[in-house]
């Protein structure tokens, strides 16, 4: 039998931190990090996804760890679309994935310029797909966590990804308004690096600096007694050195990020029509994304609004499920090219 035989529909969350794959009728079937391992001598791929994660900090000087994606984007083509031949191949990996080739919706940022999106599009064609189709972010993870956006009714979706959050207010089928801003999980723990950088001449990678964010990370500044111990380089001595952290202080490195993301979210409020804003009151915010498993963010976020917010049930895959579901509309999106009509992003 042919790969495509009962269906050549494909939807992929092509996101800065993570990668998913959706297959119209099996669910997510890939699920791994956006992370290339090449050799610098050969340009041979050693490593994709969760190993070549595992090898960040950890390779020698003739093997590079690259992350393709940046802010929501592609920064290097040529690897991205390796590794969305490797991500496809995979999901796929019982079947002969020659034997025809799909058609592929994946995800960008509503902010994006149409030469960015073309450049997904066109990485997407070259890693198998007979033709592909972008569908906004923030469409995608309201449409996975269930809101009814083909419905004349105003919903408001928050989405915190790796490179970029995504704020919008749907209905309709359509995005009426949104914020992209390029401040998100990968910010957060730069800036958790620079402040114990700065308050203890100490650097540590990025893996240290999840970890931190996801252990006793906050949203907003409390005055809690979780600690935890953290290793990295002594800038003065250069030696190795363990130092301990308390979550007050990683919530204050985190300050400034969601300073920003609550902007967007107040500005997105602030040019949505009345009679949409009058309904998001009522059914409240949805979060998705890996980074609304930042503690205490639905509440902080719900302080500064005054309406309810809600994480919704799976955060992470929530992009990828709505890309999946949205399949069904695939004659939609041949002919409005993208779902979102380009909404107007101030």
């Amino acid at each position: 039998m042919g790969l495509f035989n009962f269906s050549q529909d494909i939807g992929i969350d092509l996101g800065t931190a993570n990668t998913l794959v959706f297959i119209k009728g099996k669910g997510v079937v890939v699920s791994e990090p956006s992370v290339v391992a090449k050799n610098v001598g050969t340009g041979s791929i050693e490593a994709v996804g969760t190993d070549a994660k595992h090898m960040i900090g950890r390779t020698p000087r003739s093997i590079s760890v690259i992350r393709p994606m940046k802010e929501g984007v592609i920064a290097d083509f040529e690897t991205t679309a390796l590794m969305l031949k490797y991500f496809l191949k995979k999901a796929m990996q019982k079947r002969s994935f020659f034997a025809g080739k799909p058609n592929v919706m994946i995800c960008v940022p509503s902010g994006i310029t149409m030469v960015e999106e073309r450049a997904v599009i066109d990485a997407a064609k070259q890693a198998g797909a007979k033709d592909a189709f972008p569908i906004t972010e923030p469409f995608a993870a309201a449409v996975g966590a269930g809101l009814p956006v083909w419905e004349p009714t105003g919903s408001m979706i928050i989405d915190i990804g790796g490179g970029t959050t995504e704020v919008a207010v749907i209905s309709l089928g359509g995005i009426v308004t949104s914020k992209s801003i390029r401040v998100a999980g990968d910010n957060m723990d730069q800036a958790i690096i620079q402040y114990i950088r700065k308050e203890y001449n100490l650097m540590i990678g990025e893996s240290s600096a999840e970890t931190l964010k996801l252990e006793i990370g906050s949203a907003q500044i409390e005055d809690d007694h979780e600690t935890i111990d953290i290793r990295g380089r002594d800038l003065l001595s250069g030696l190795p050195k363990t130092i301990t952290l308390t979550g007050k202080e990683i919530a204050s490195a985190l300050k400034e990020s969601m300073d920003a993301i609550i902007n967007a979210v107040k500005f997105t409020l602030e040019k949505t029509p009345p009679e949409l804003a009058a309904d998001i009151m009522d059914r409240g915010i949805v979060l998705s994304g890996g980074g609304s498993l930042l503690k205490n963010i639905d509440k902080v976020i719900s302080d500064e609004t005054n309406i309810p917010v809600f994480i919704t049930d799976d955060p992470l895959e929530s992009v990828a499920v709505g890309t999946g579901e949205s399949l069904k509309y695939m004659q939609h999106f041949r002919s409005h090219v993208n779902v979102s009509s380009r909404p107007s992003v101030e």
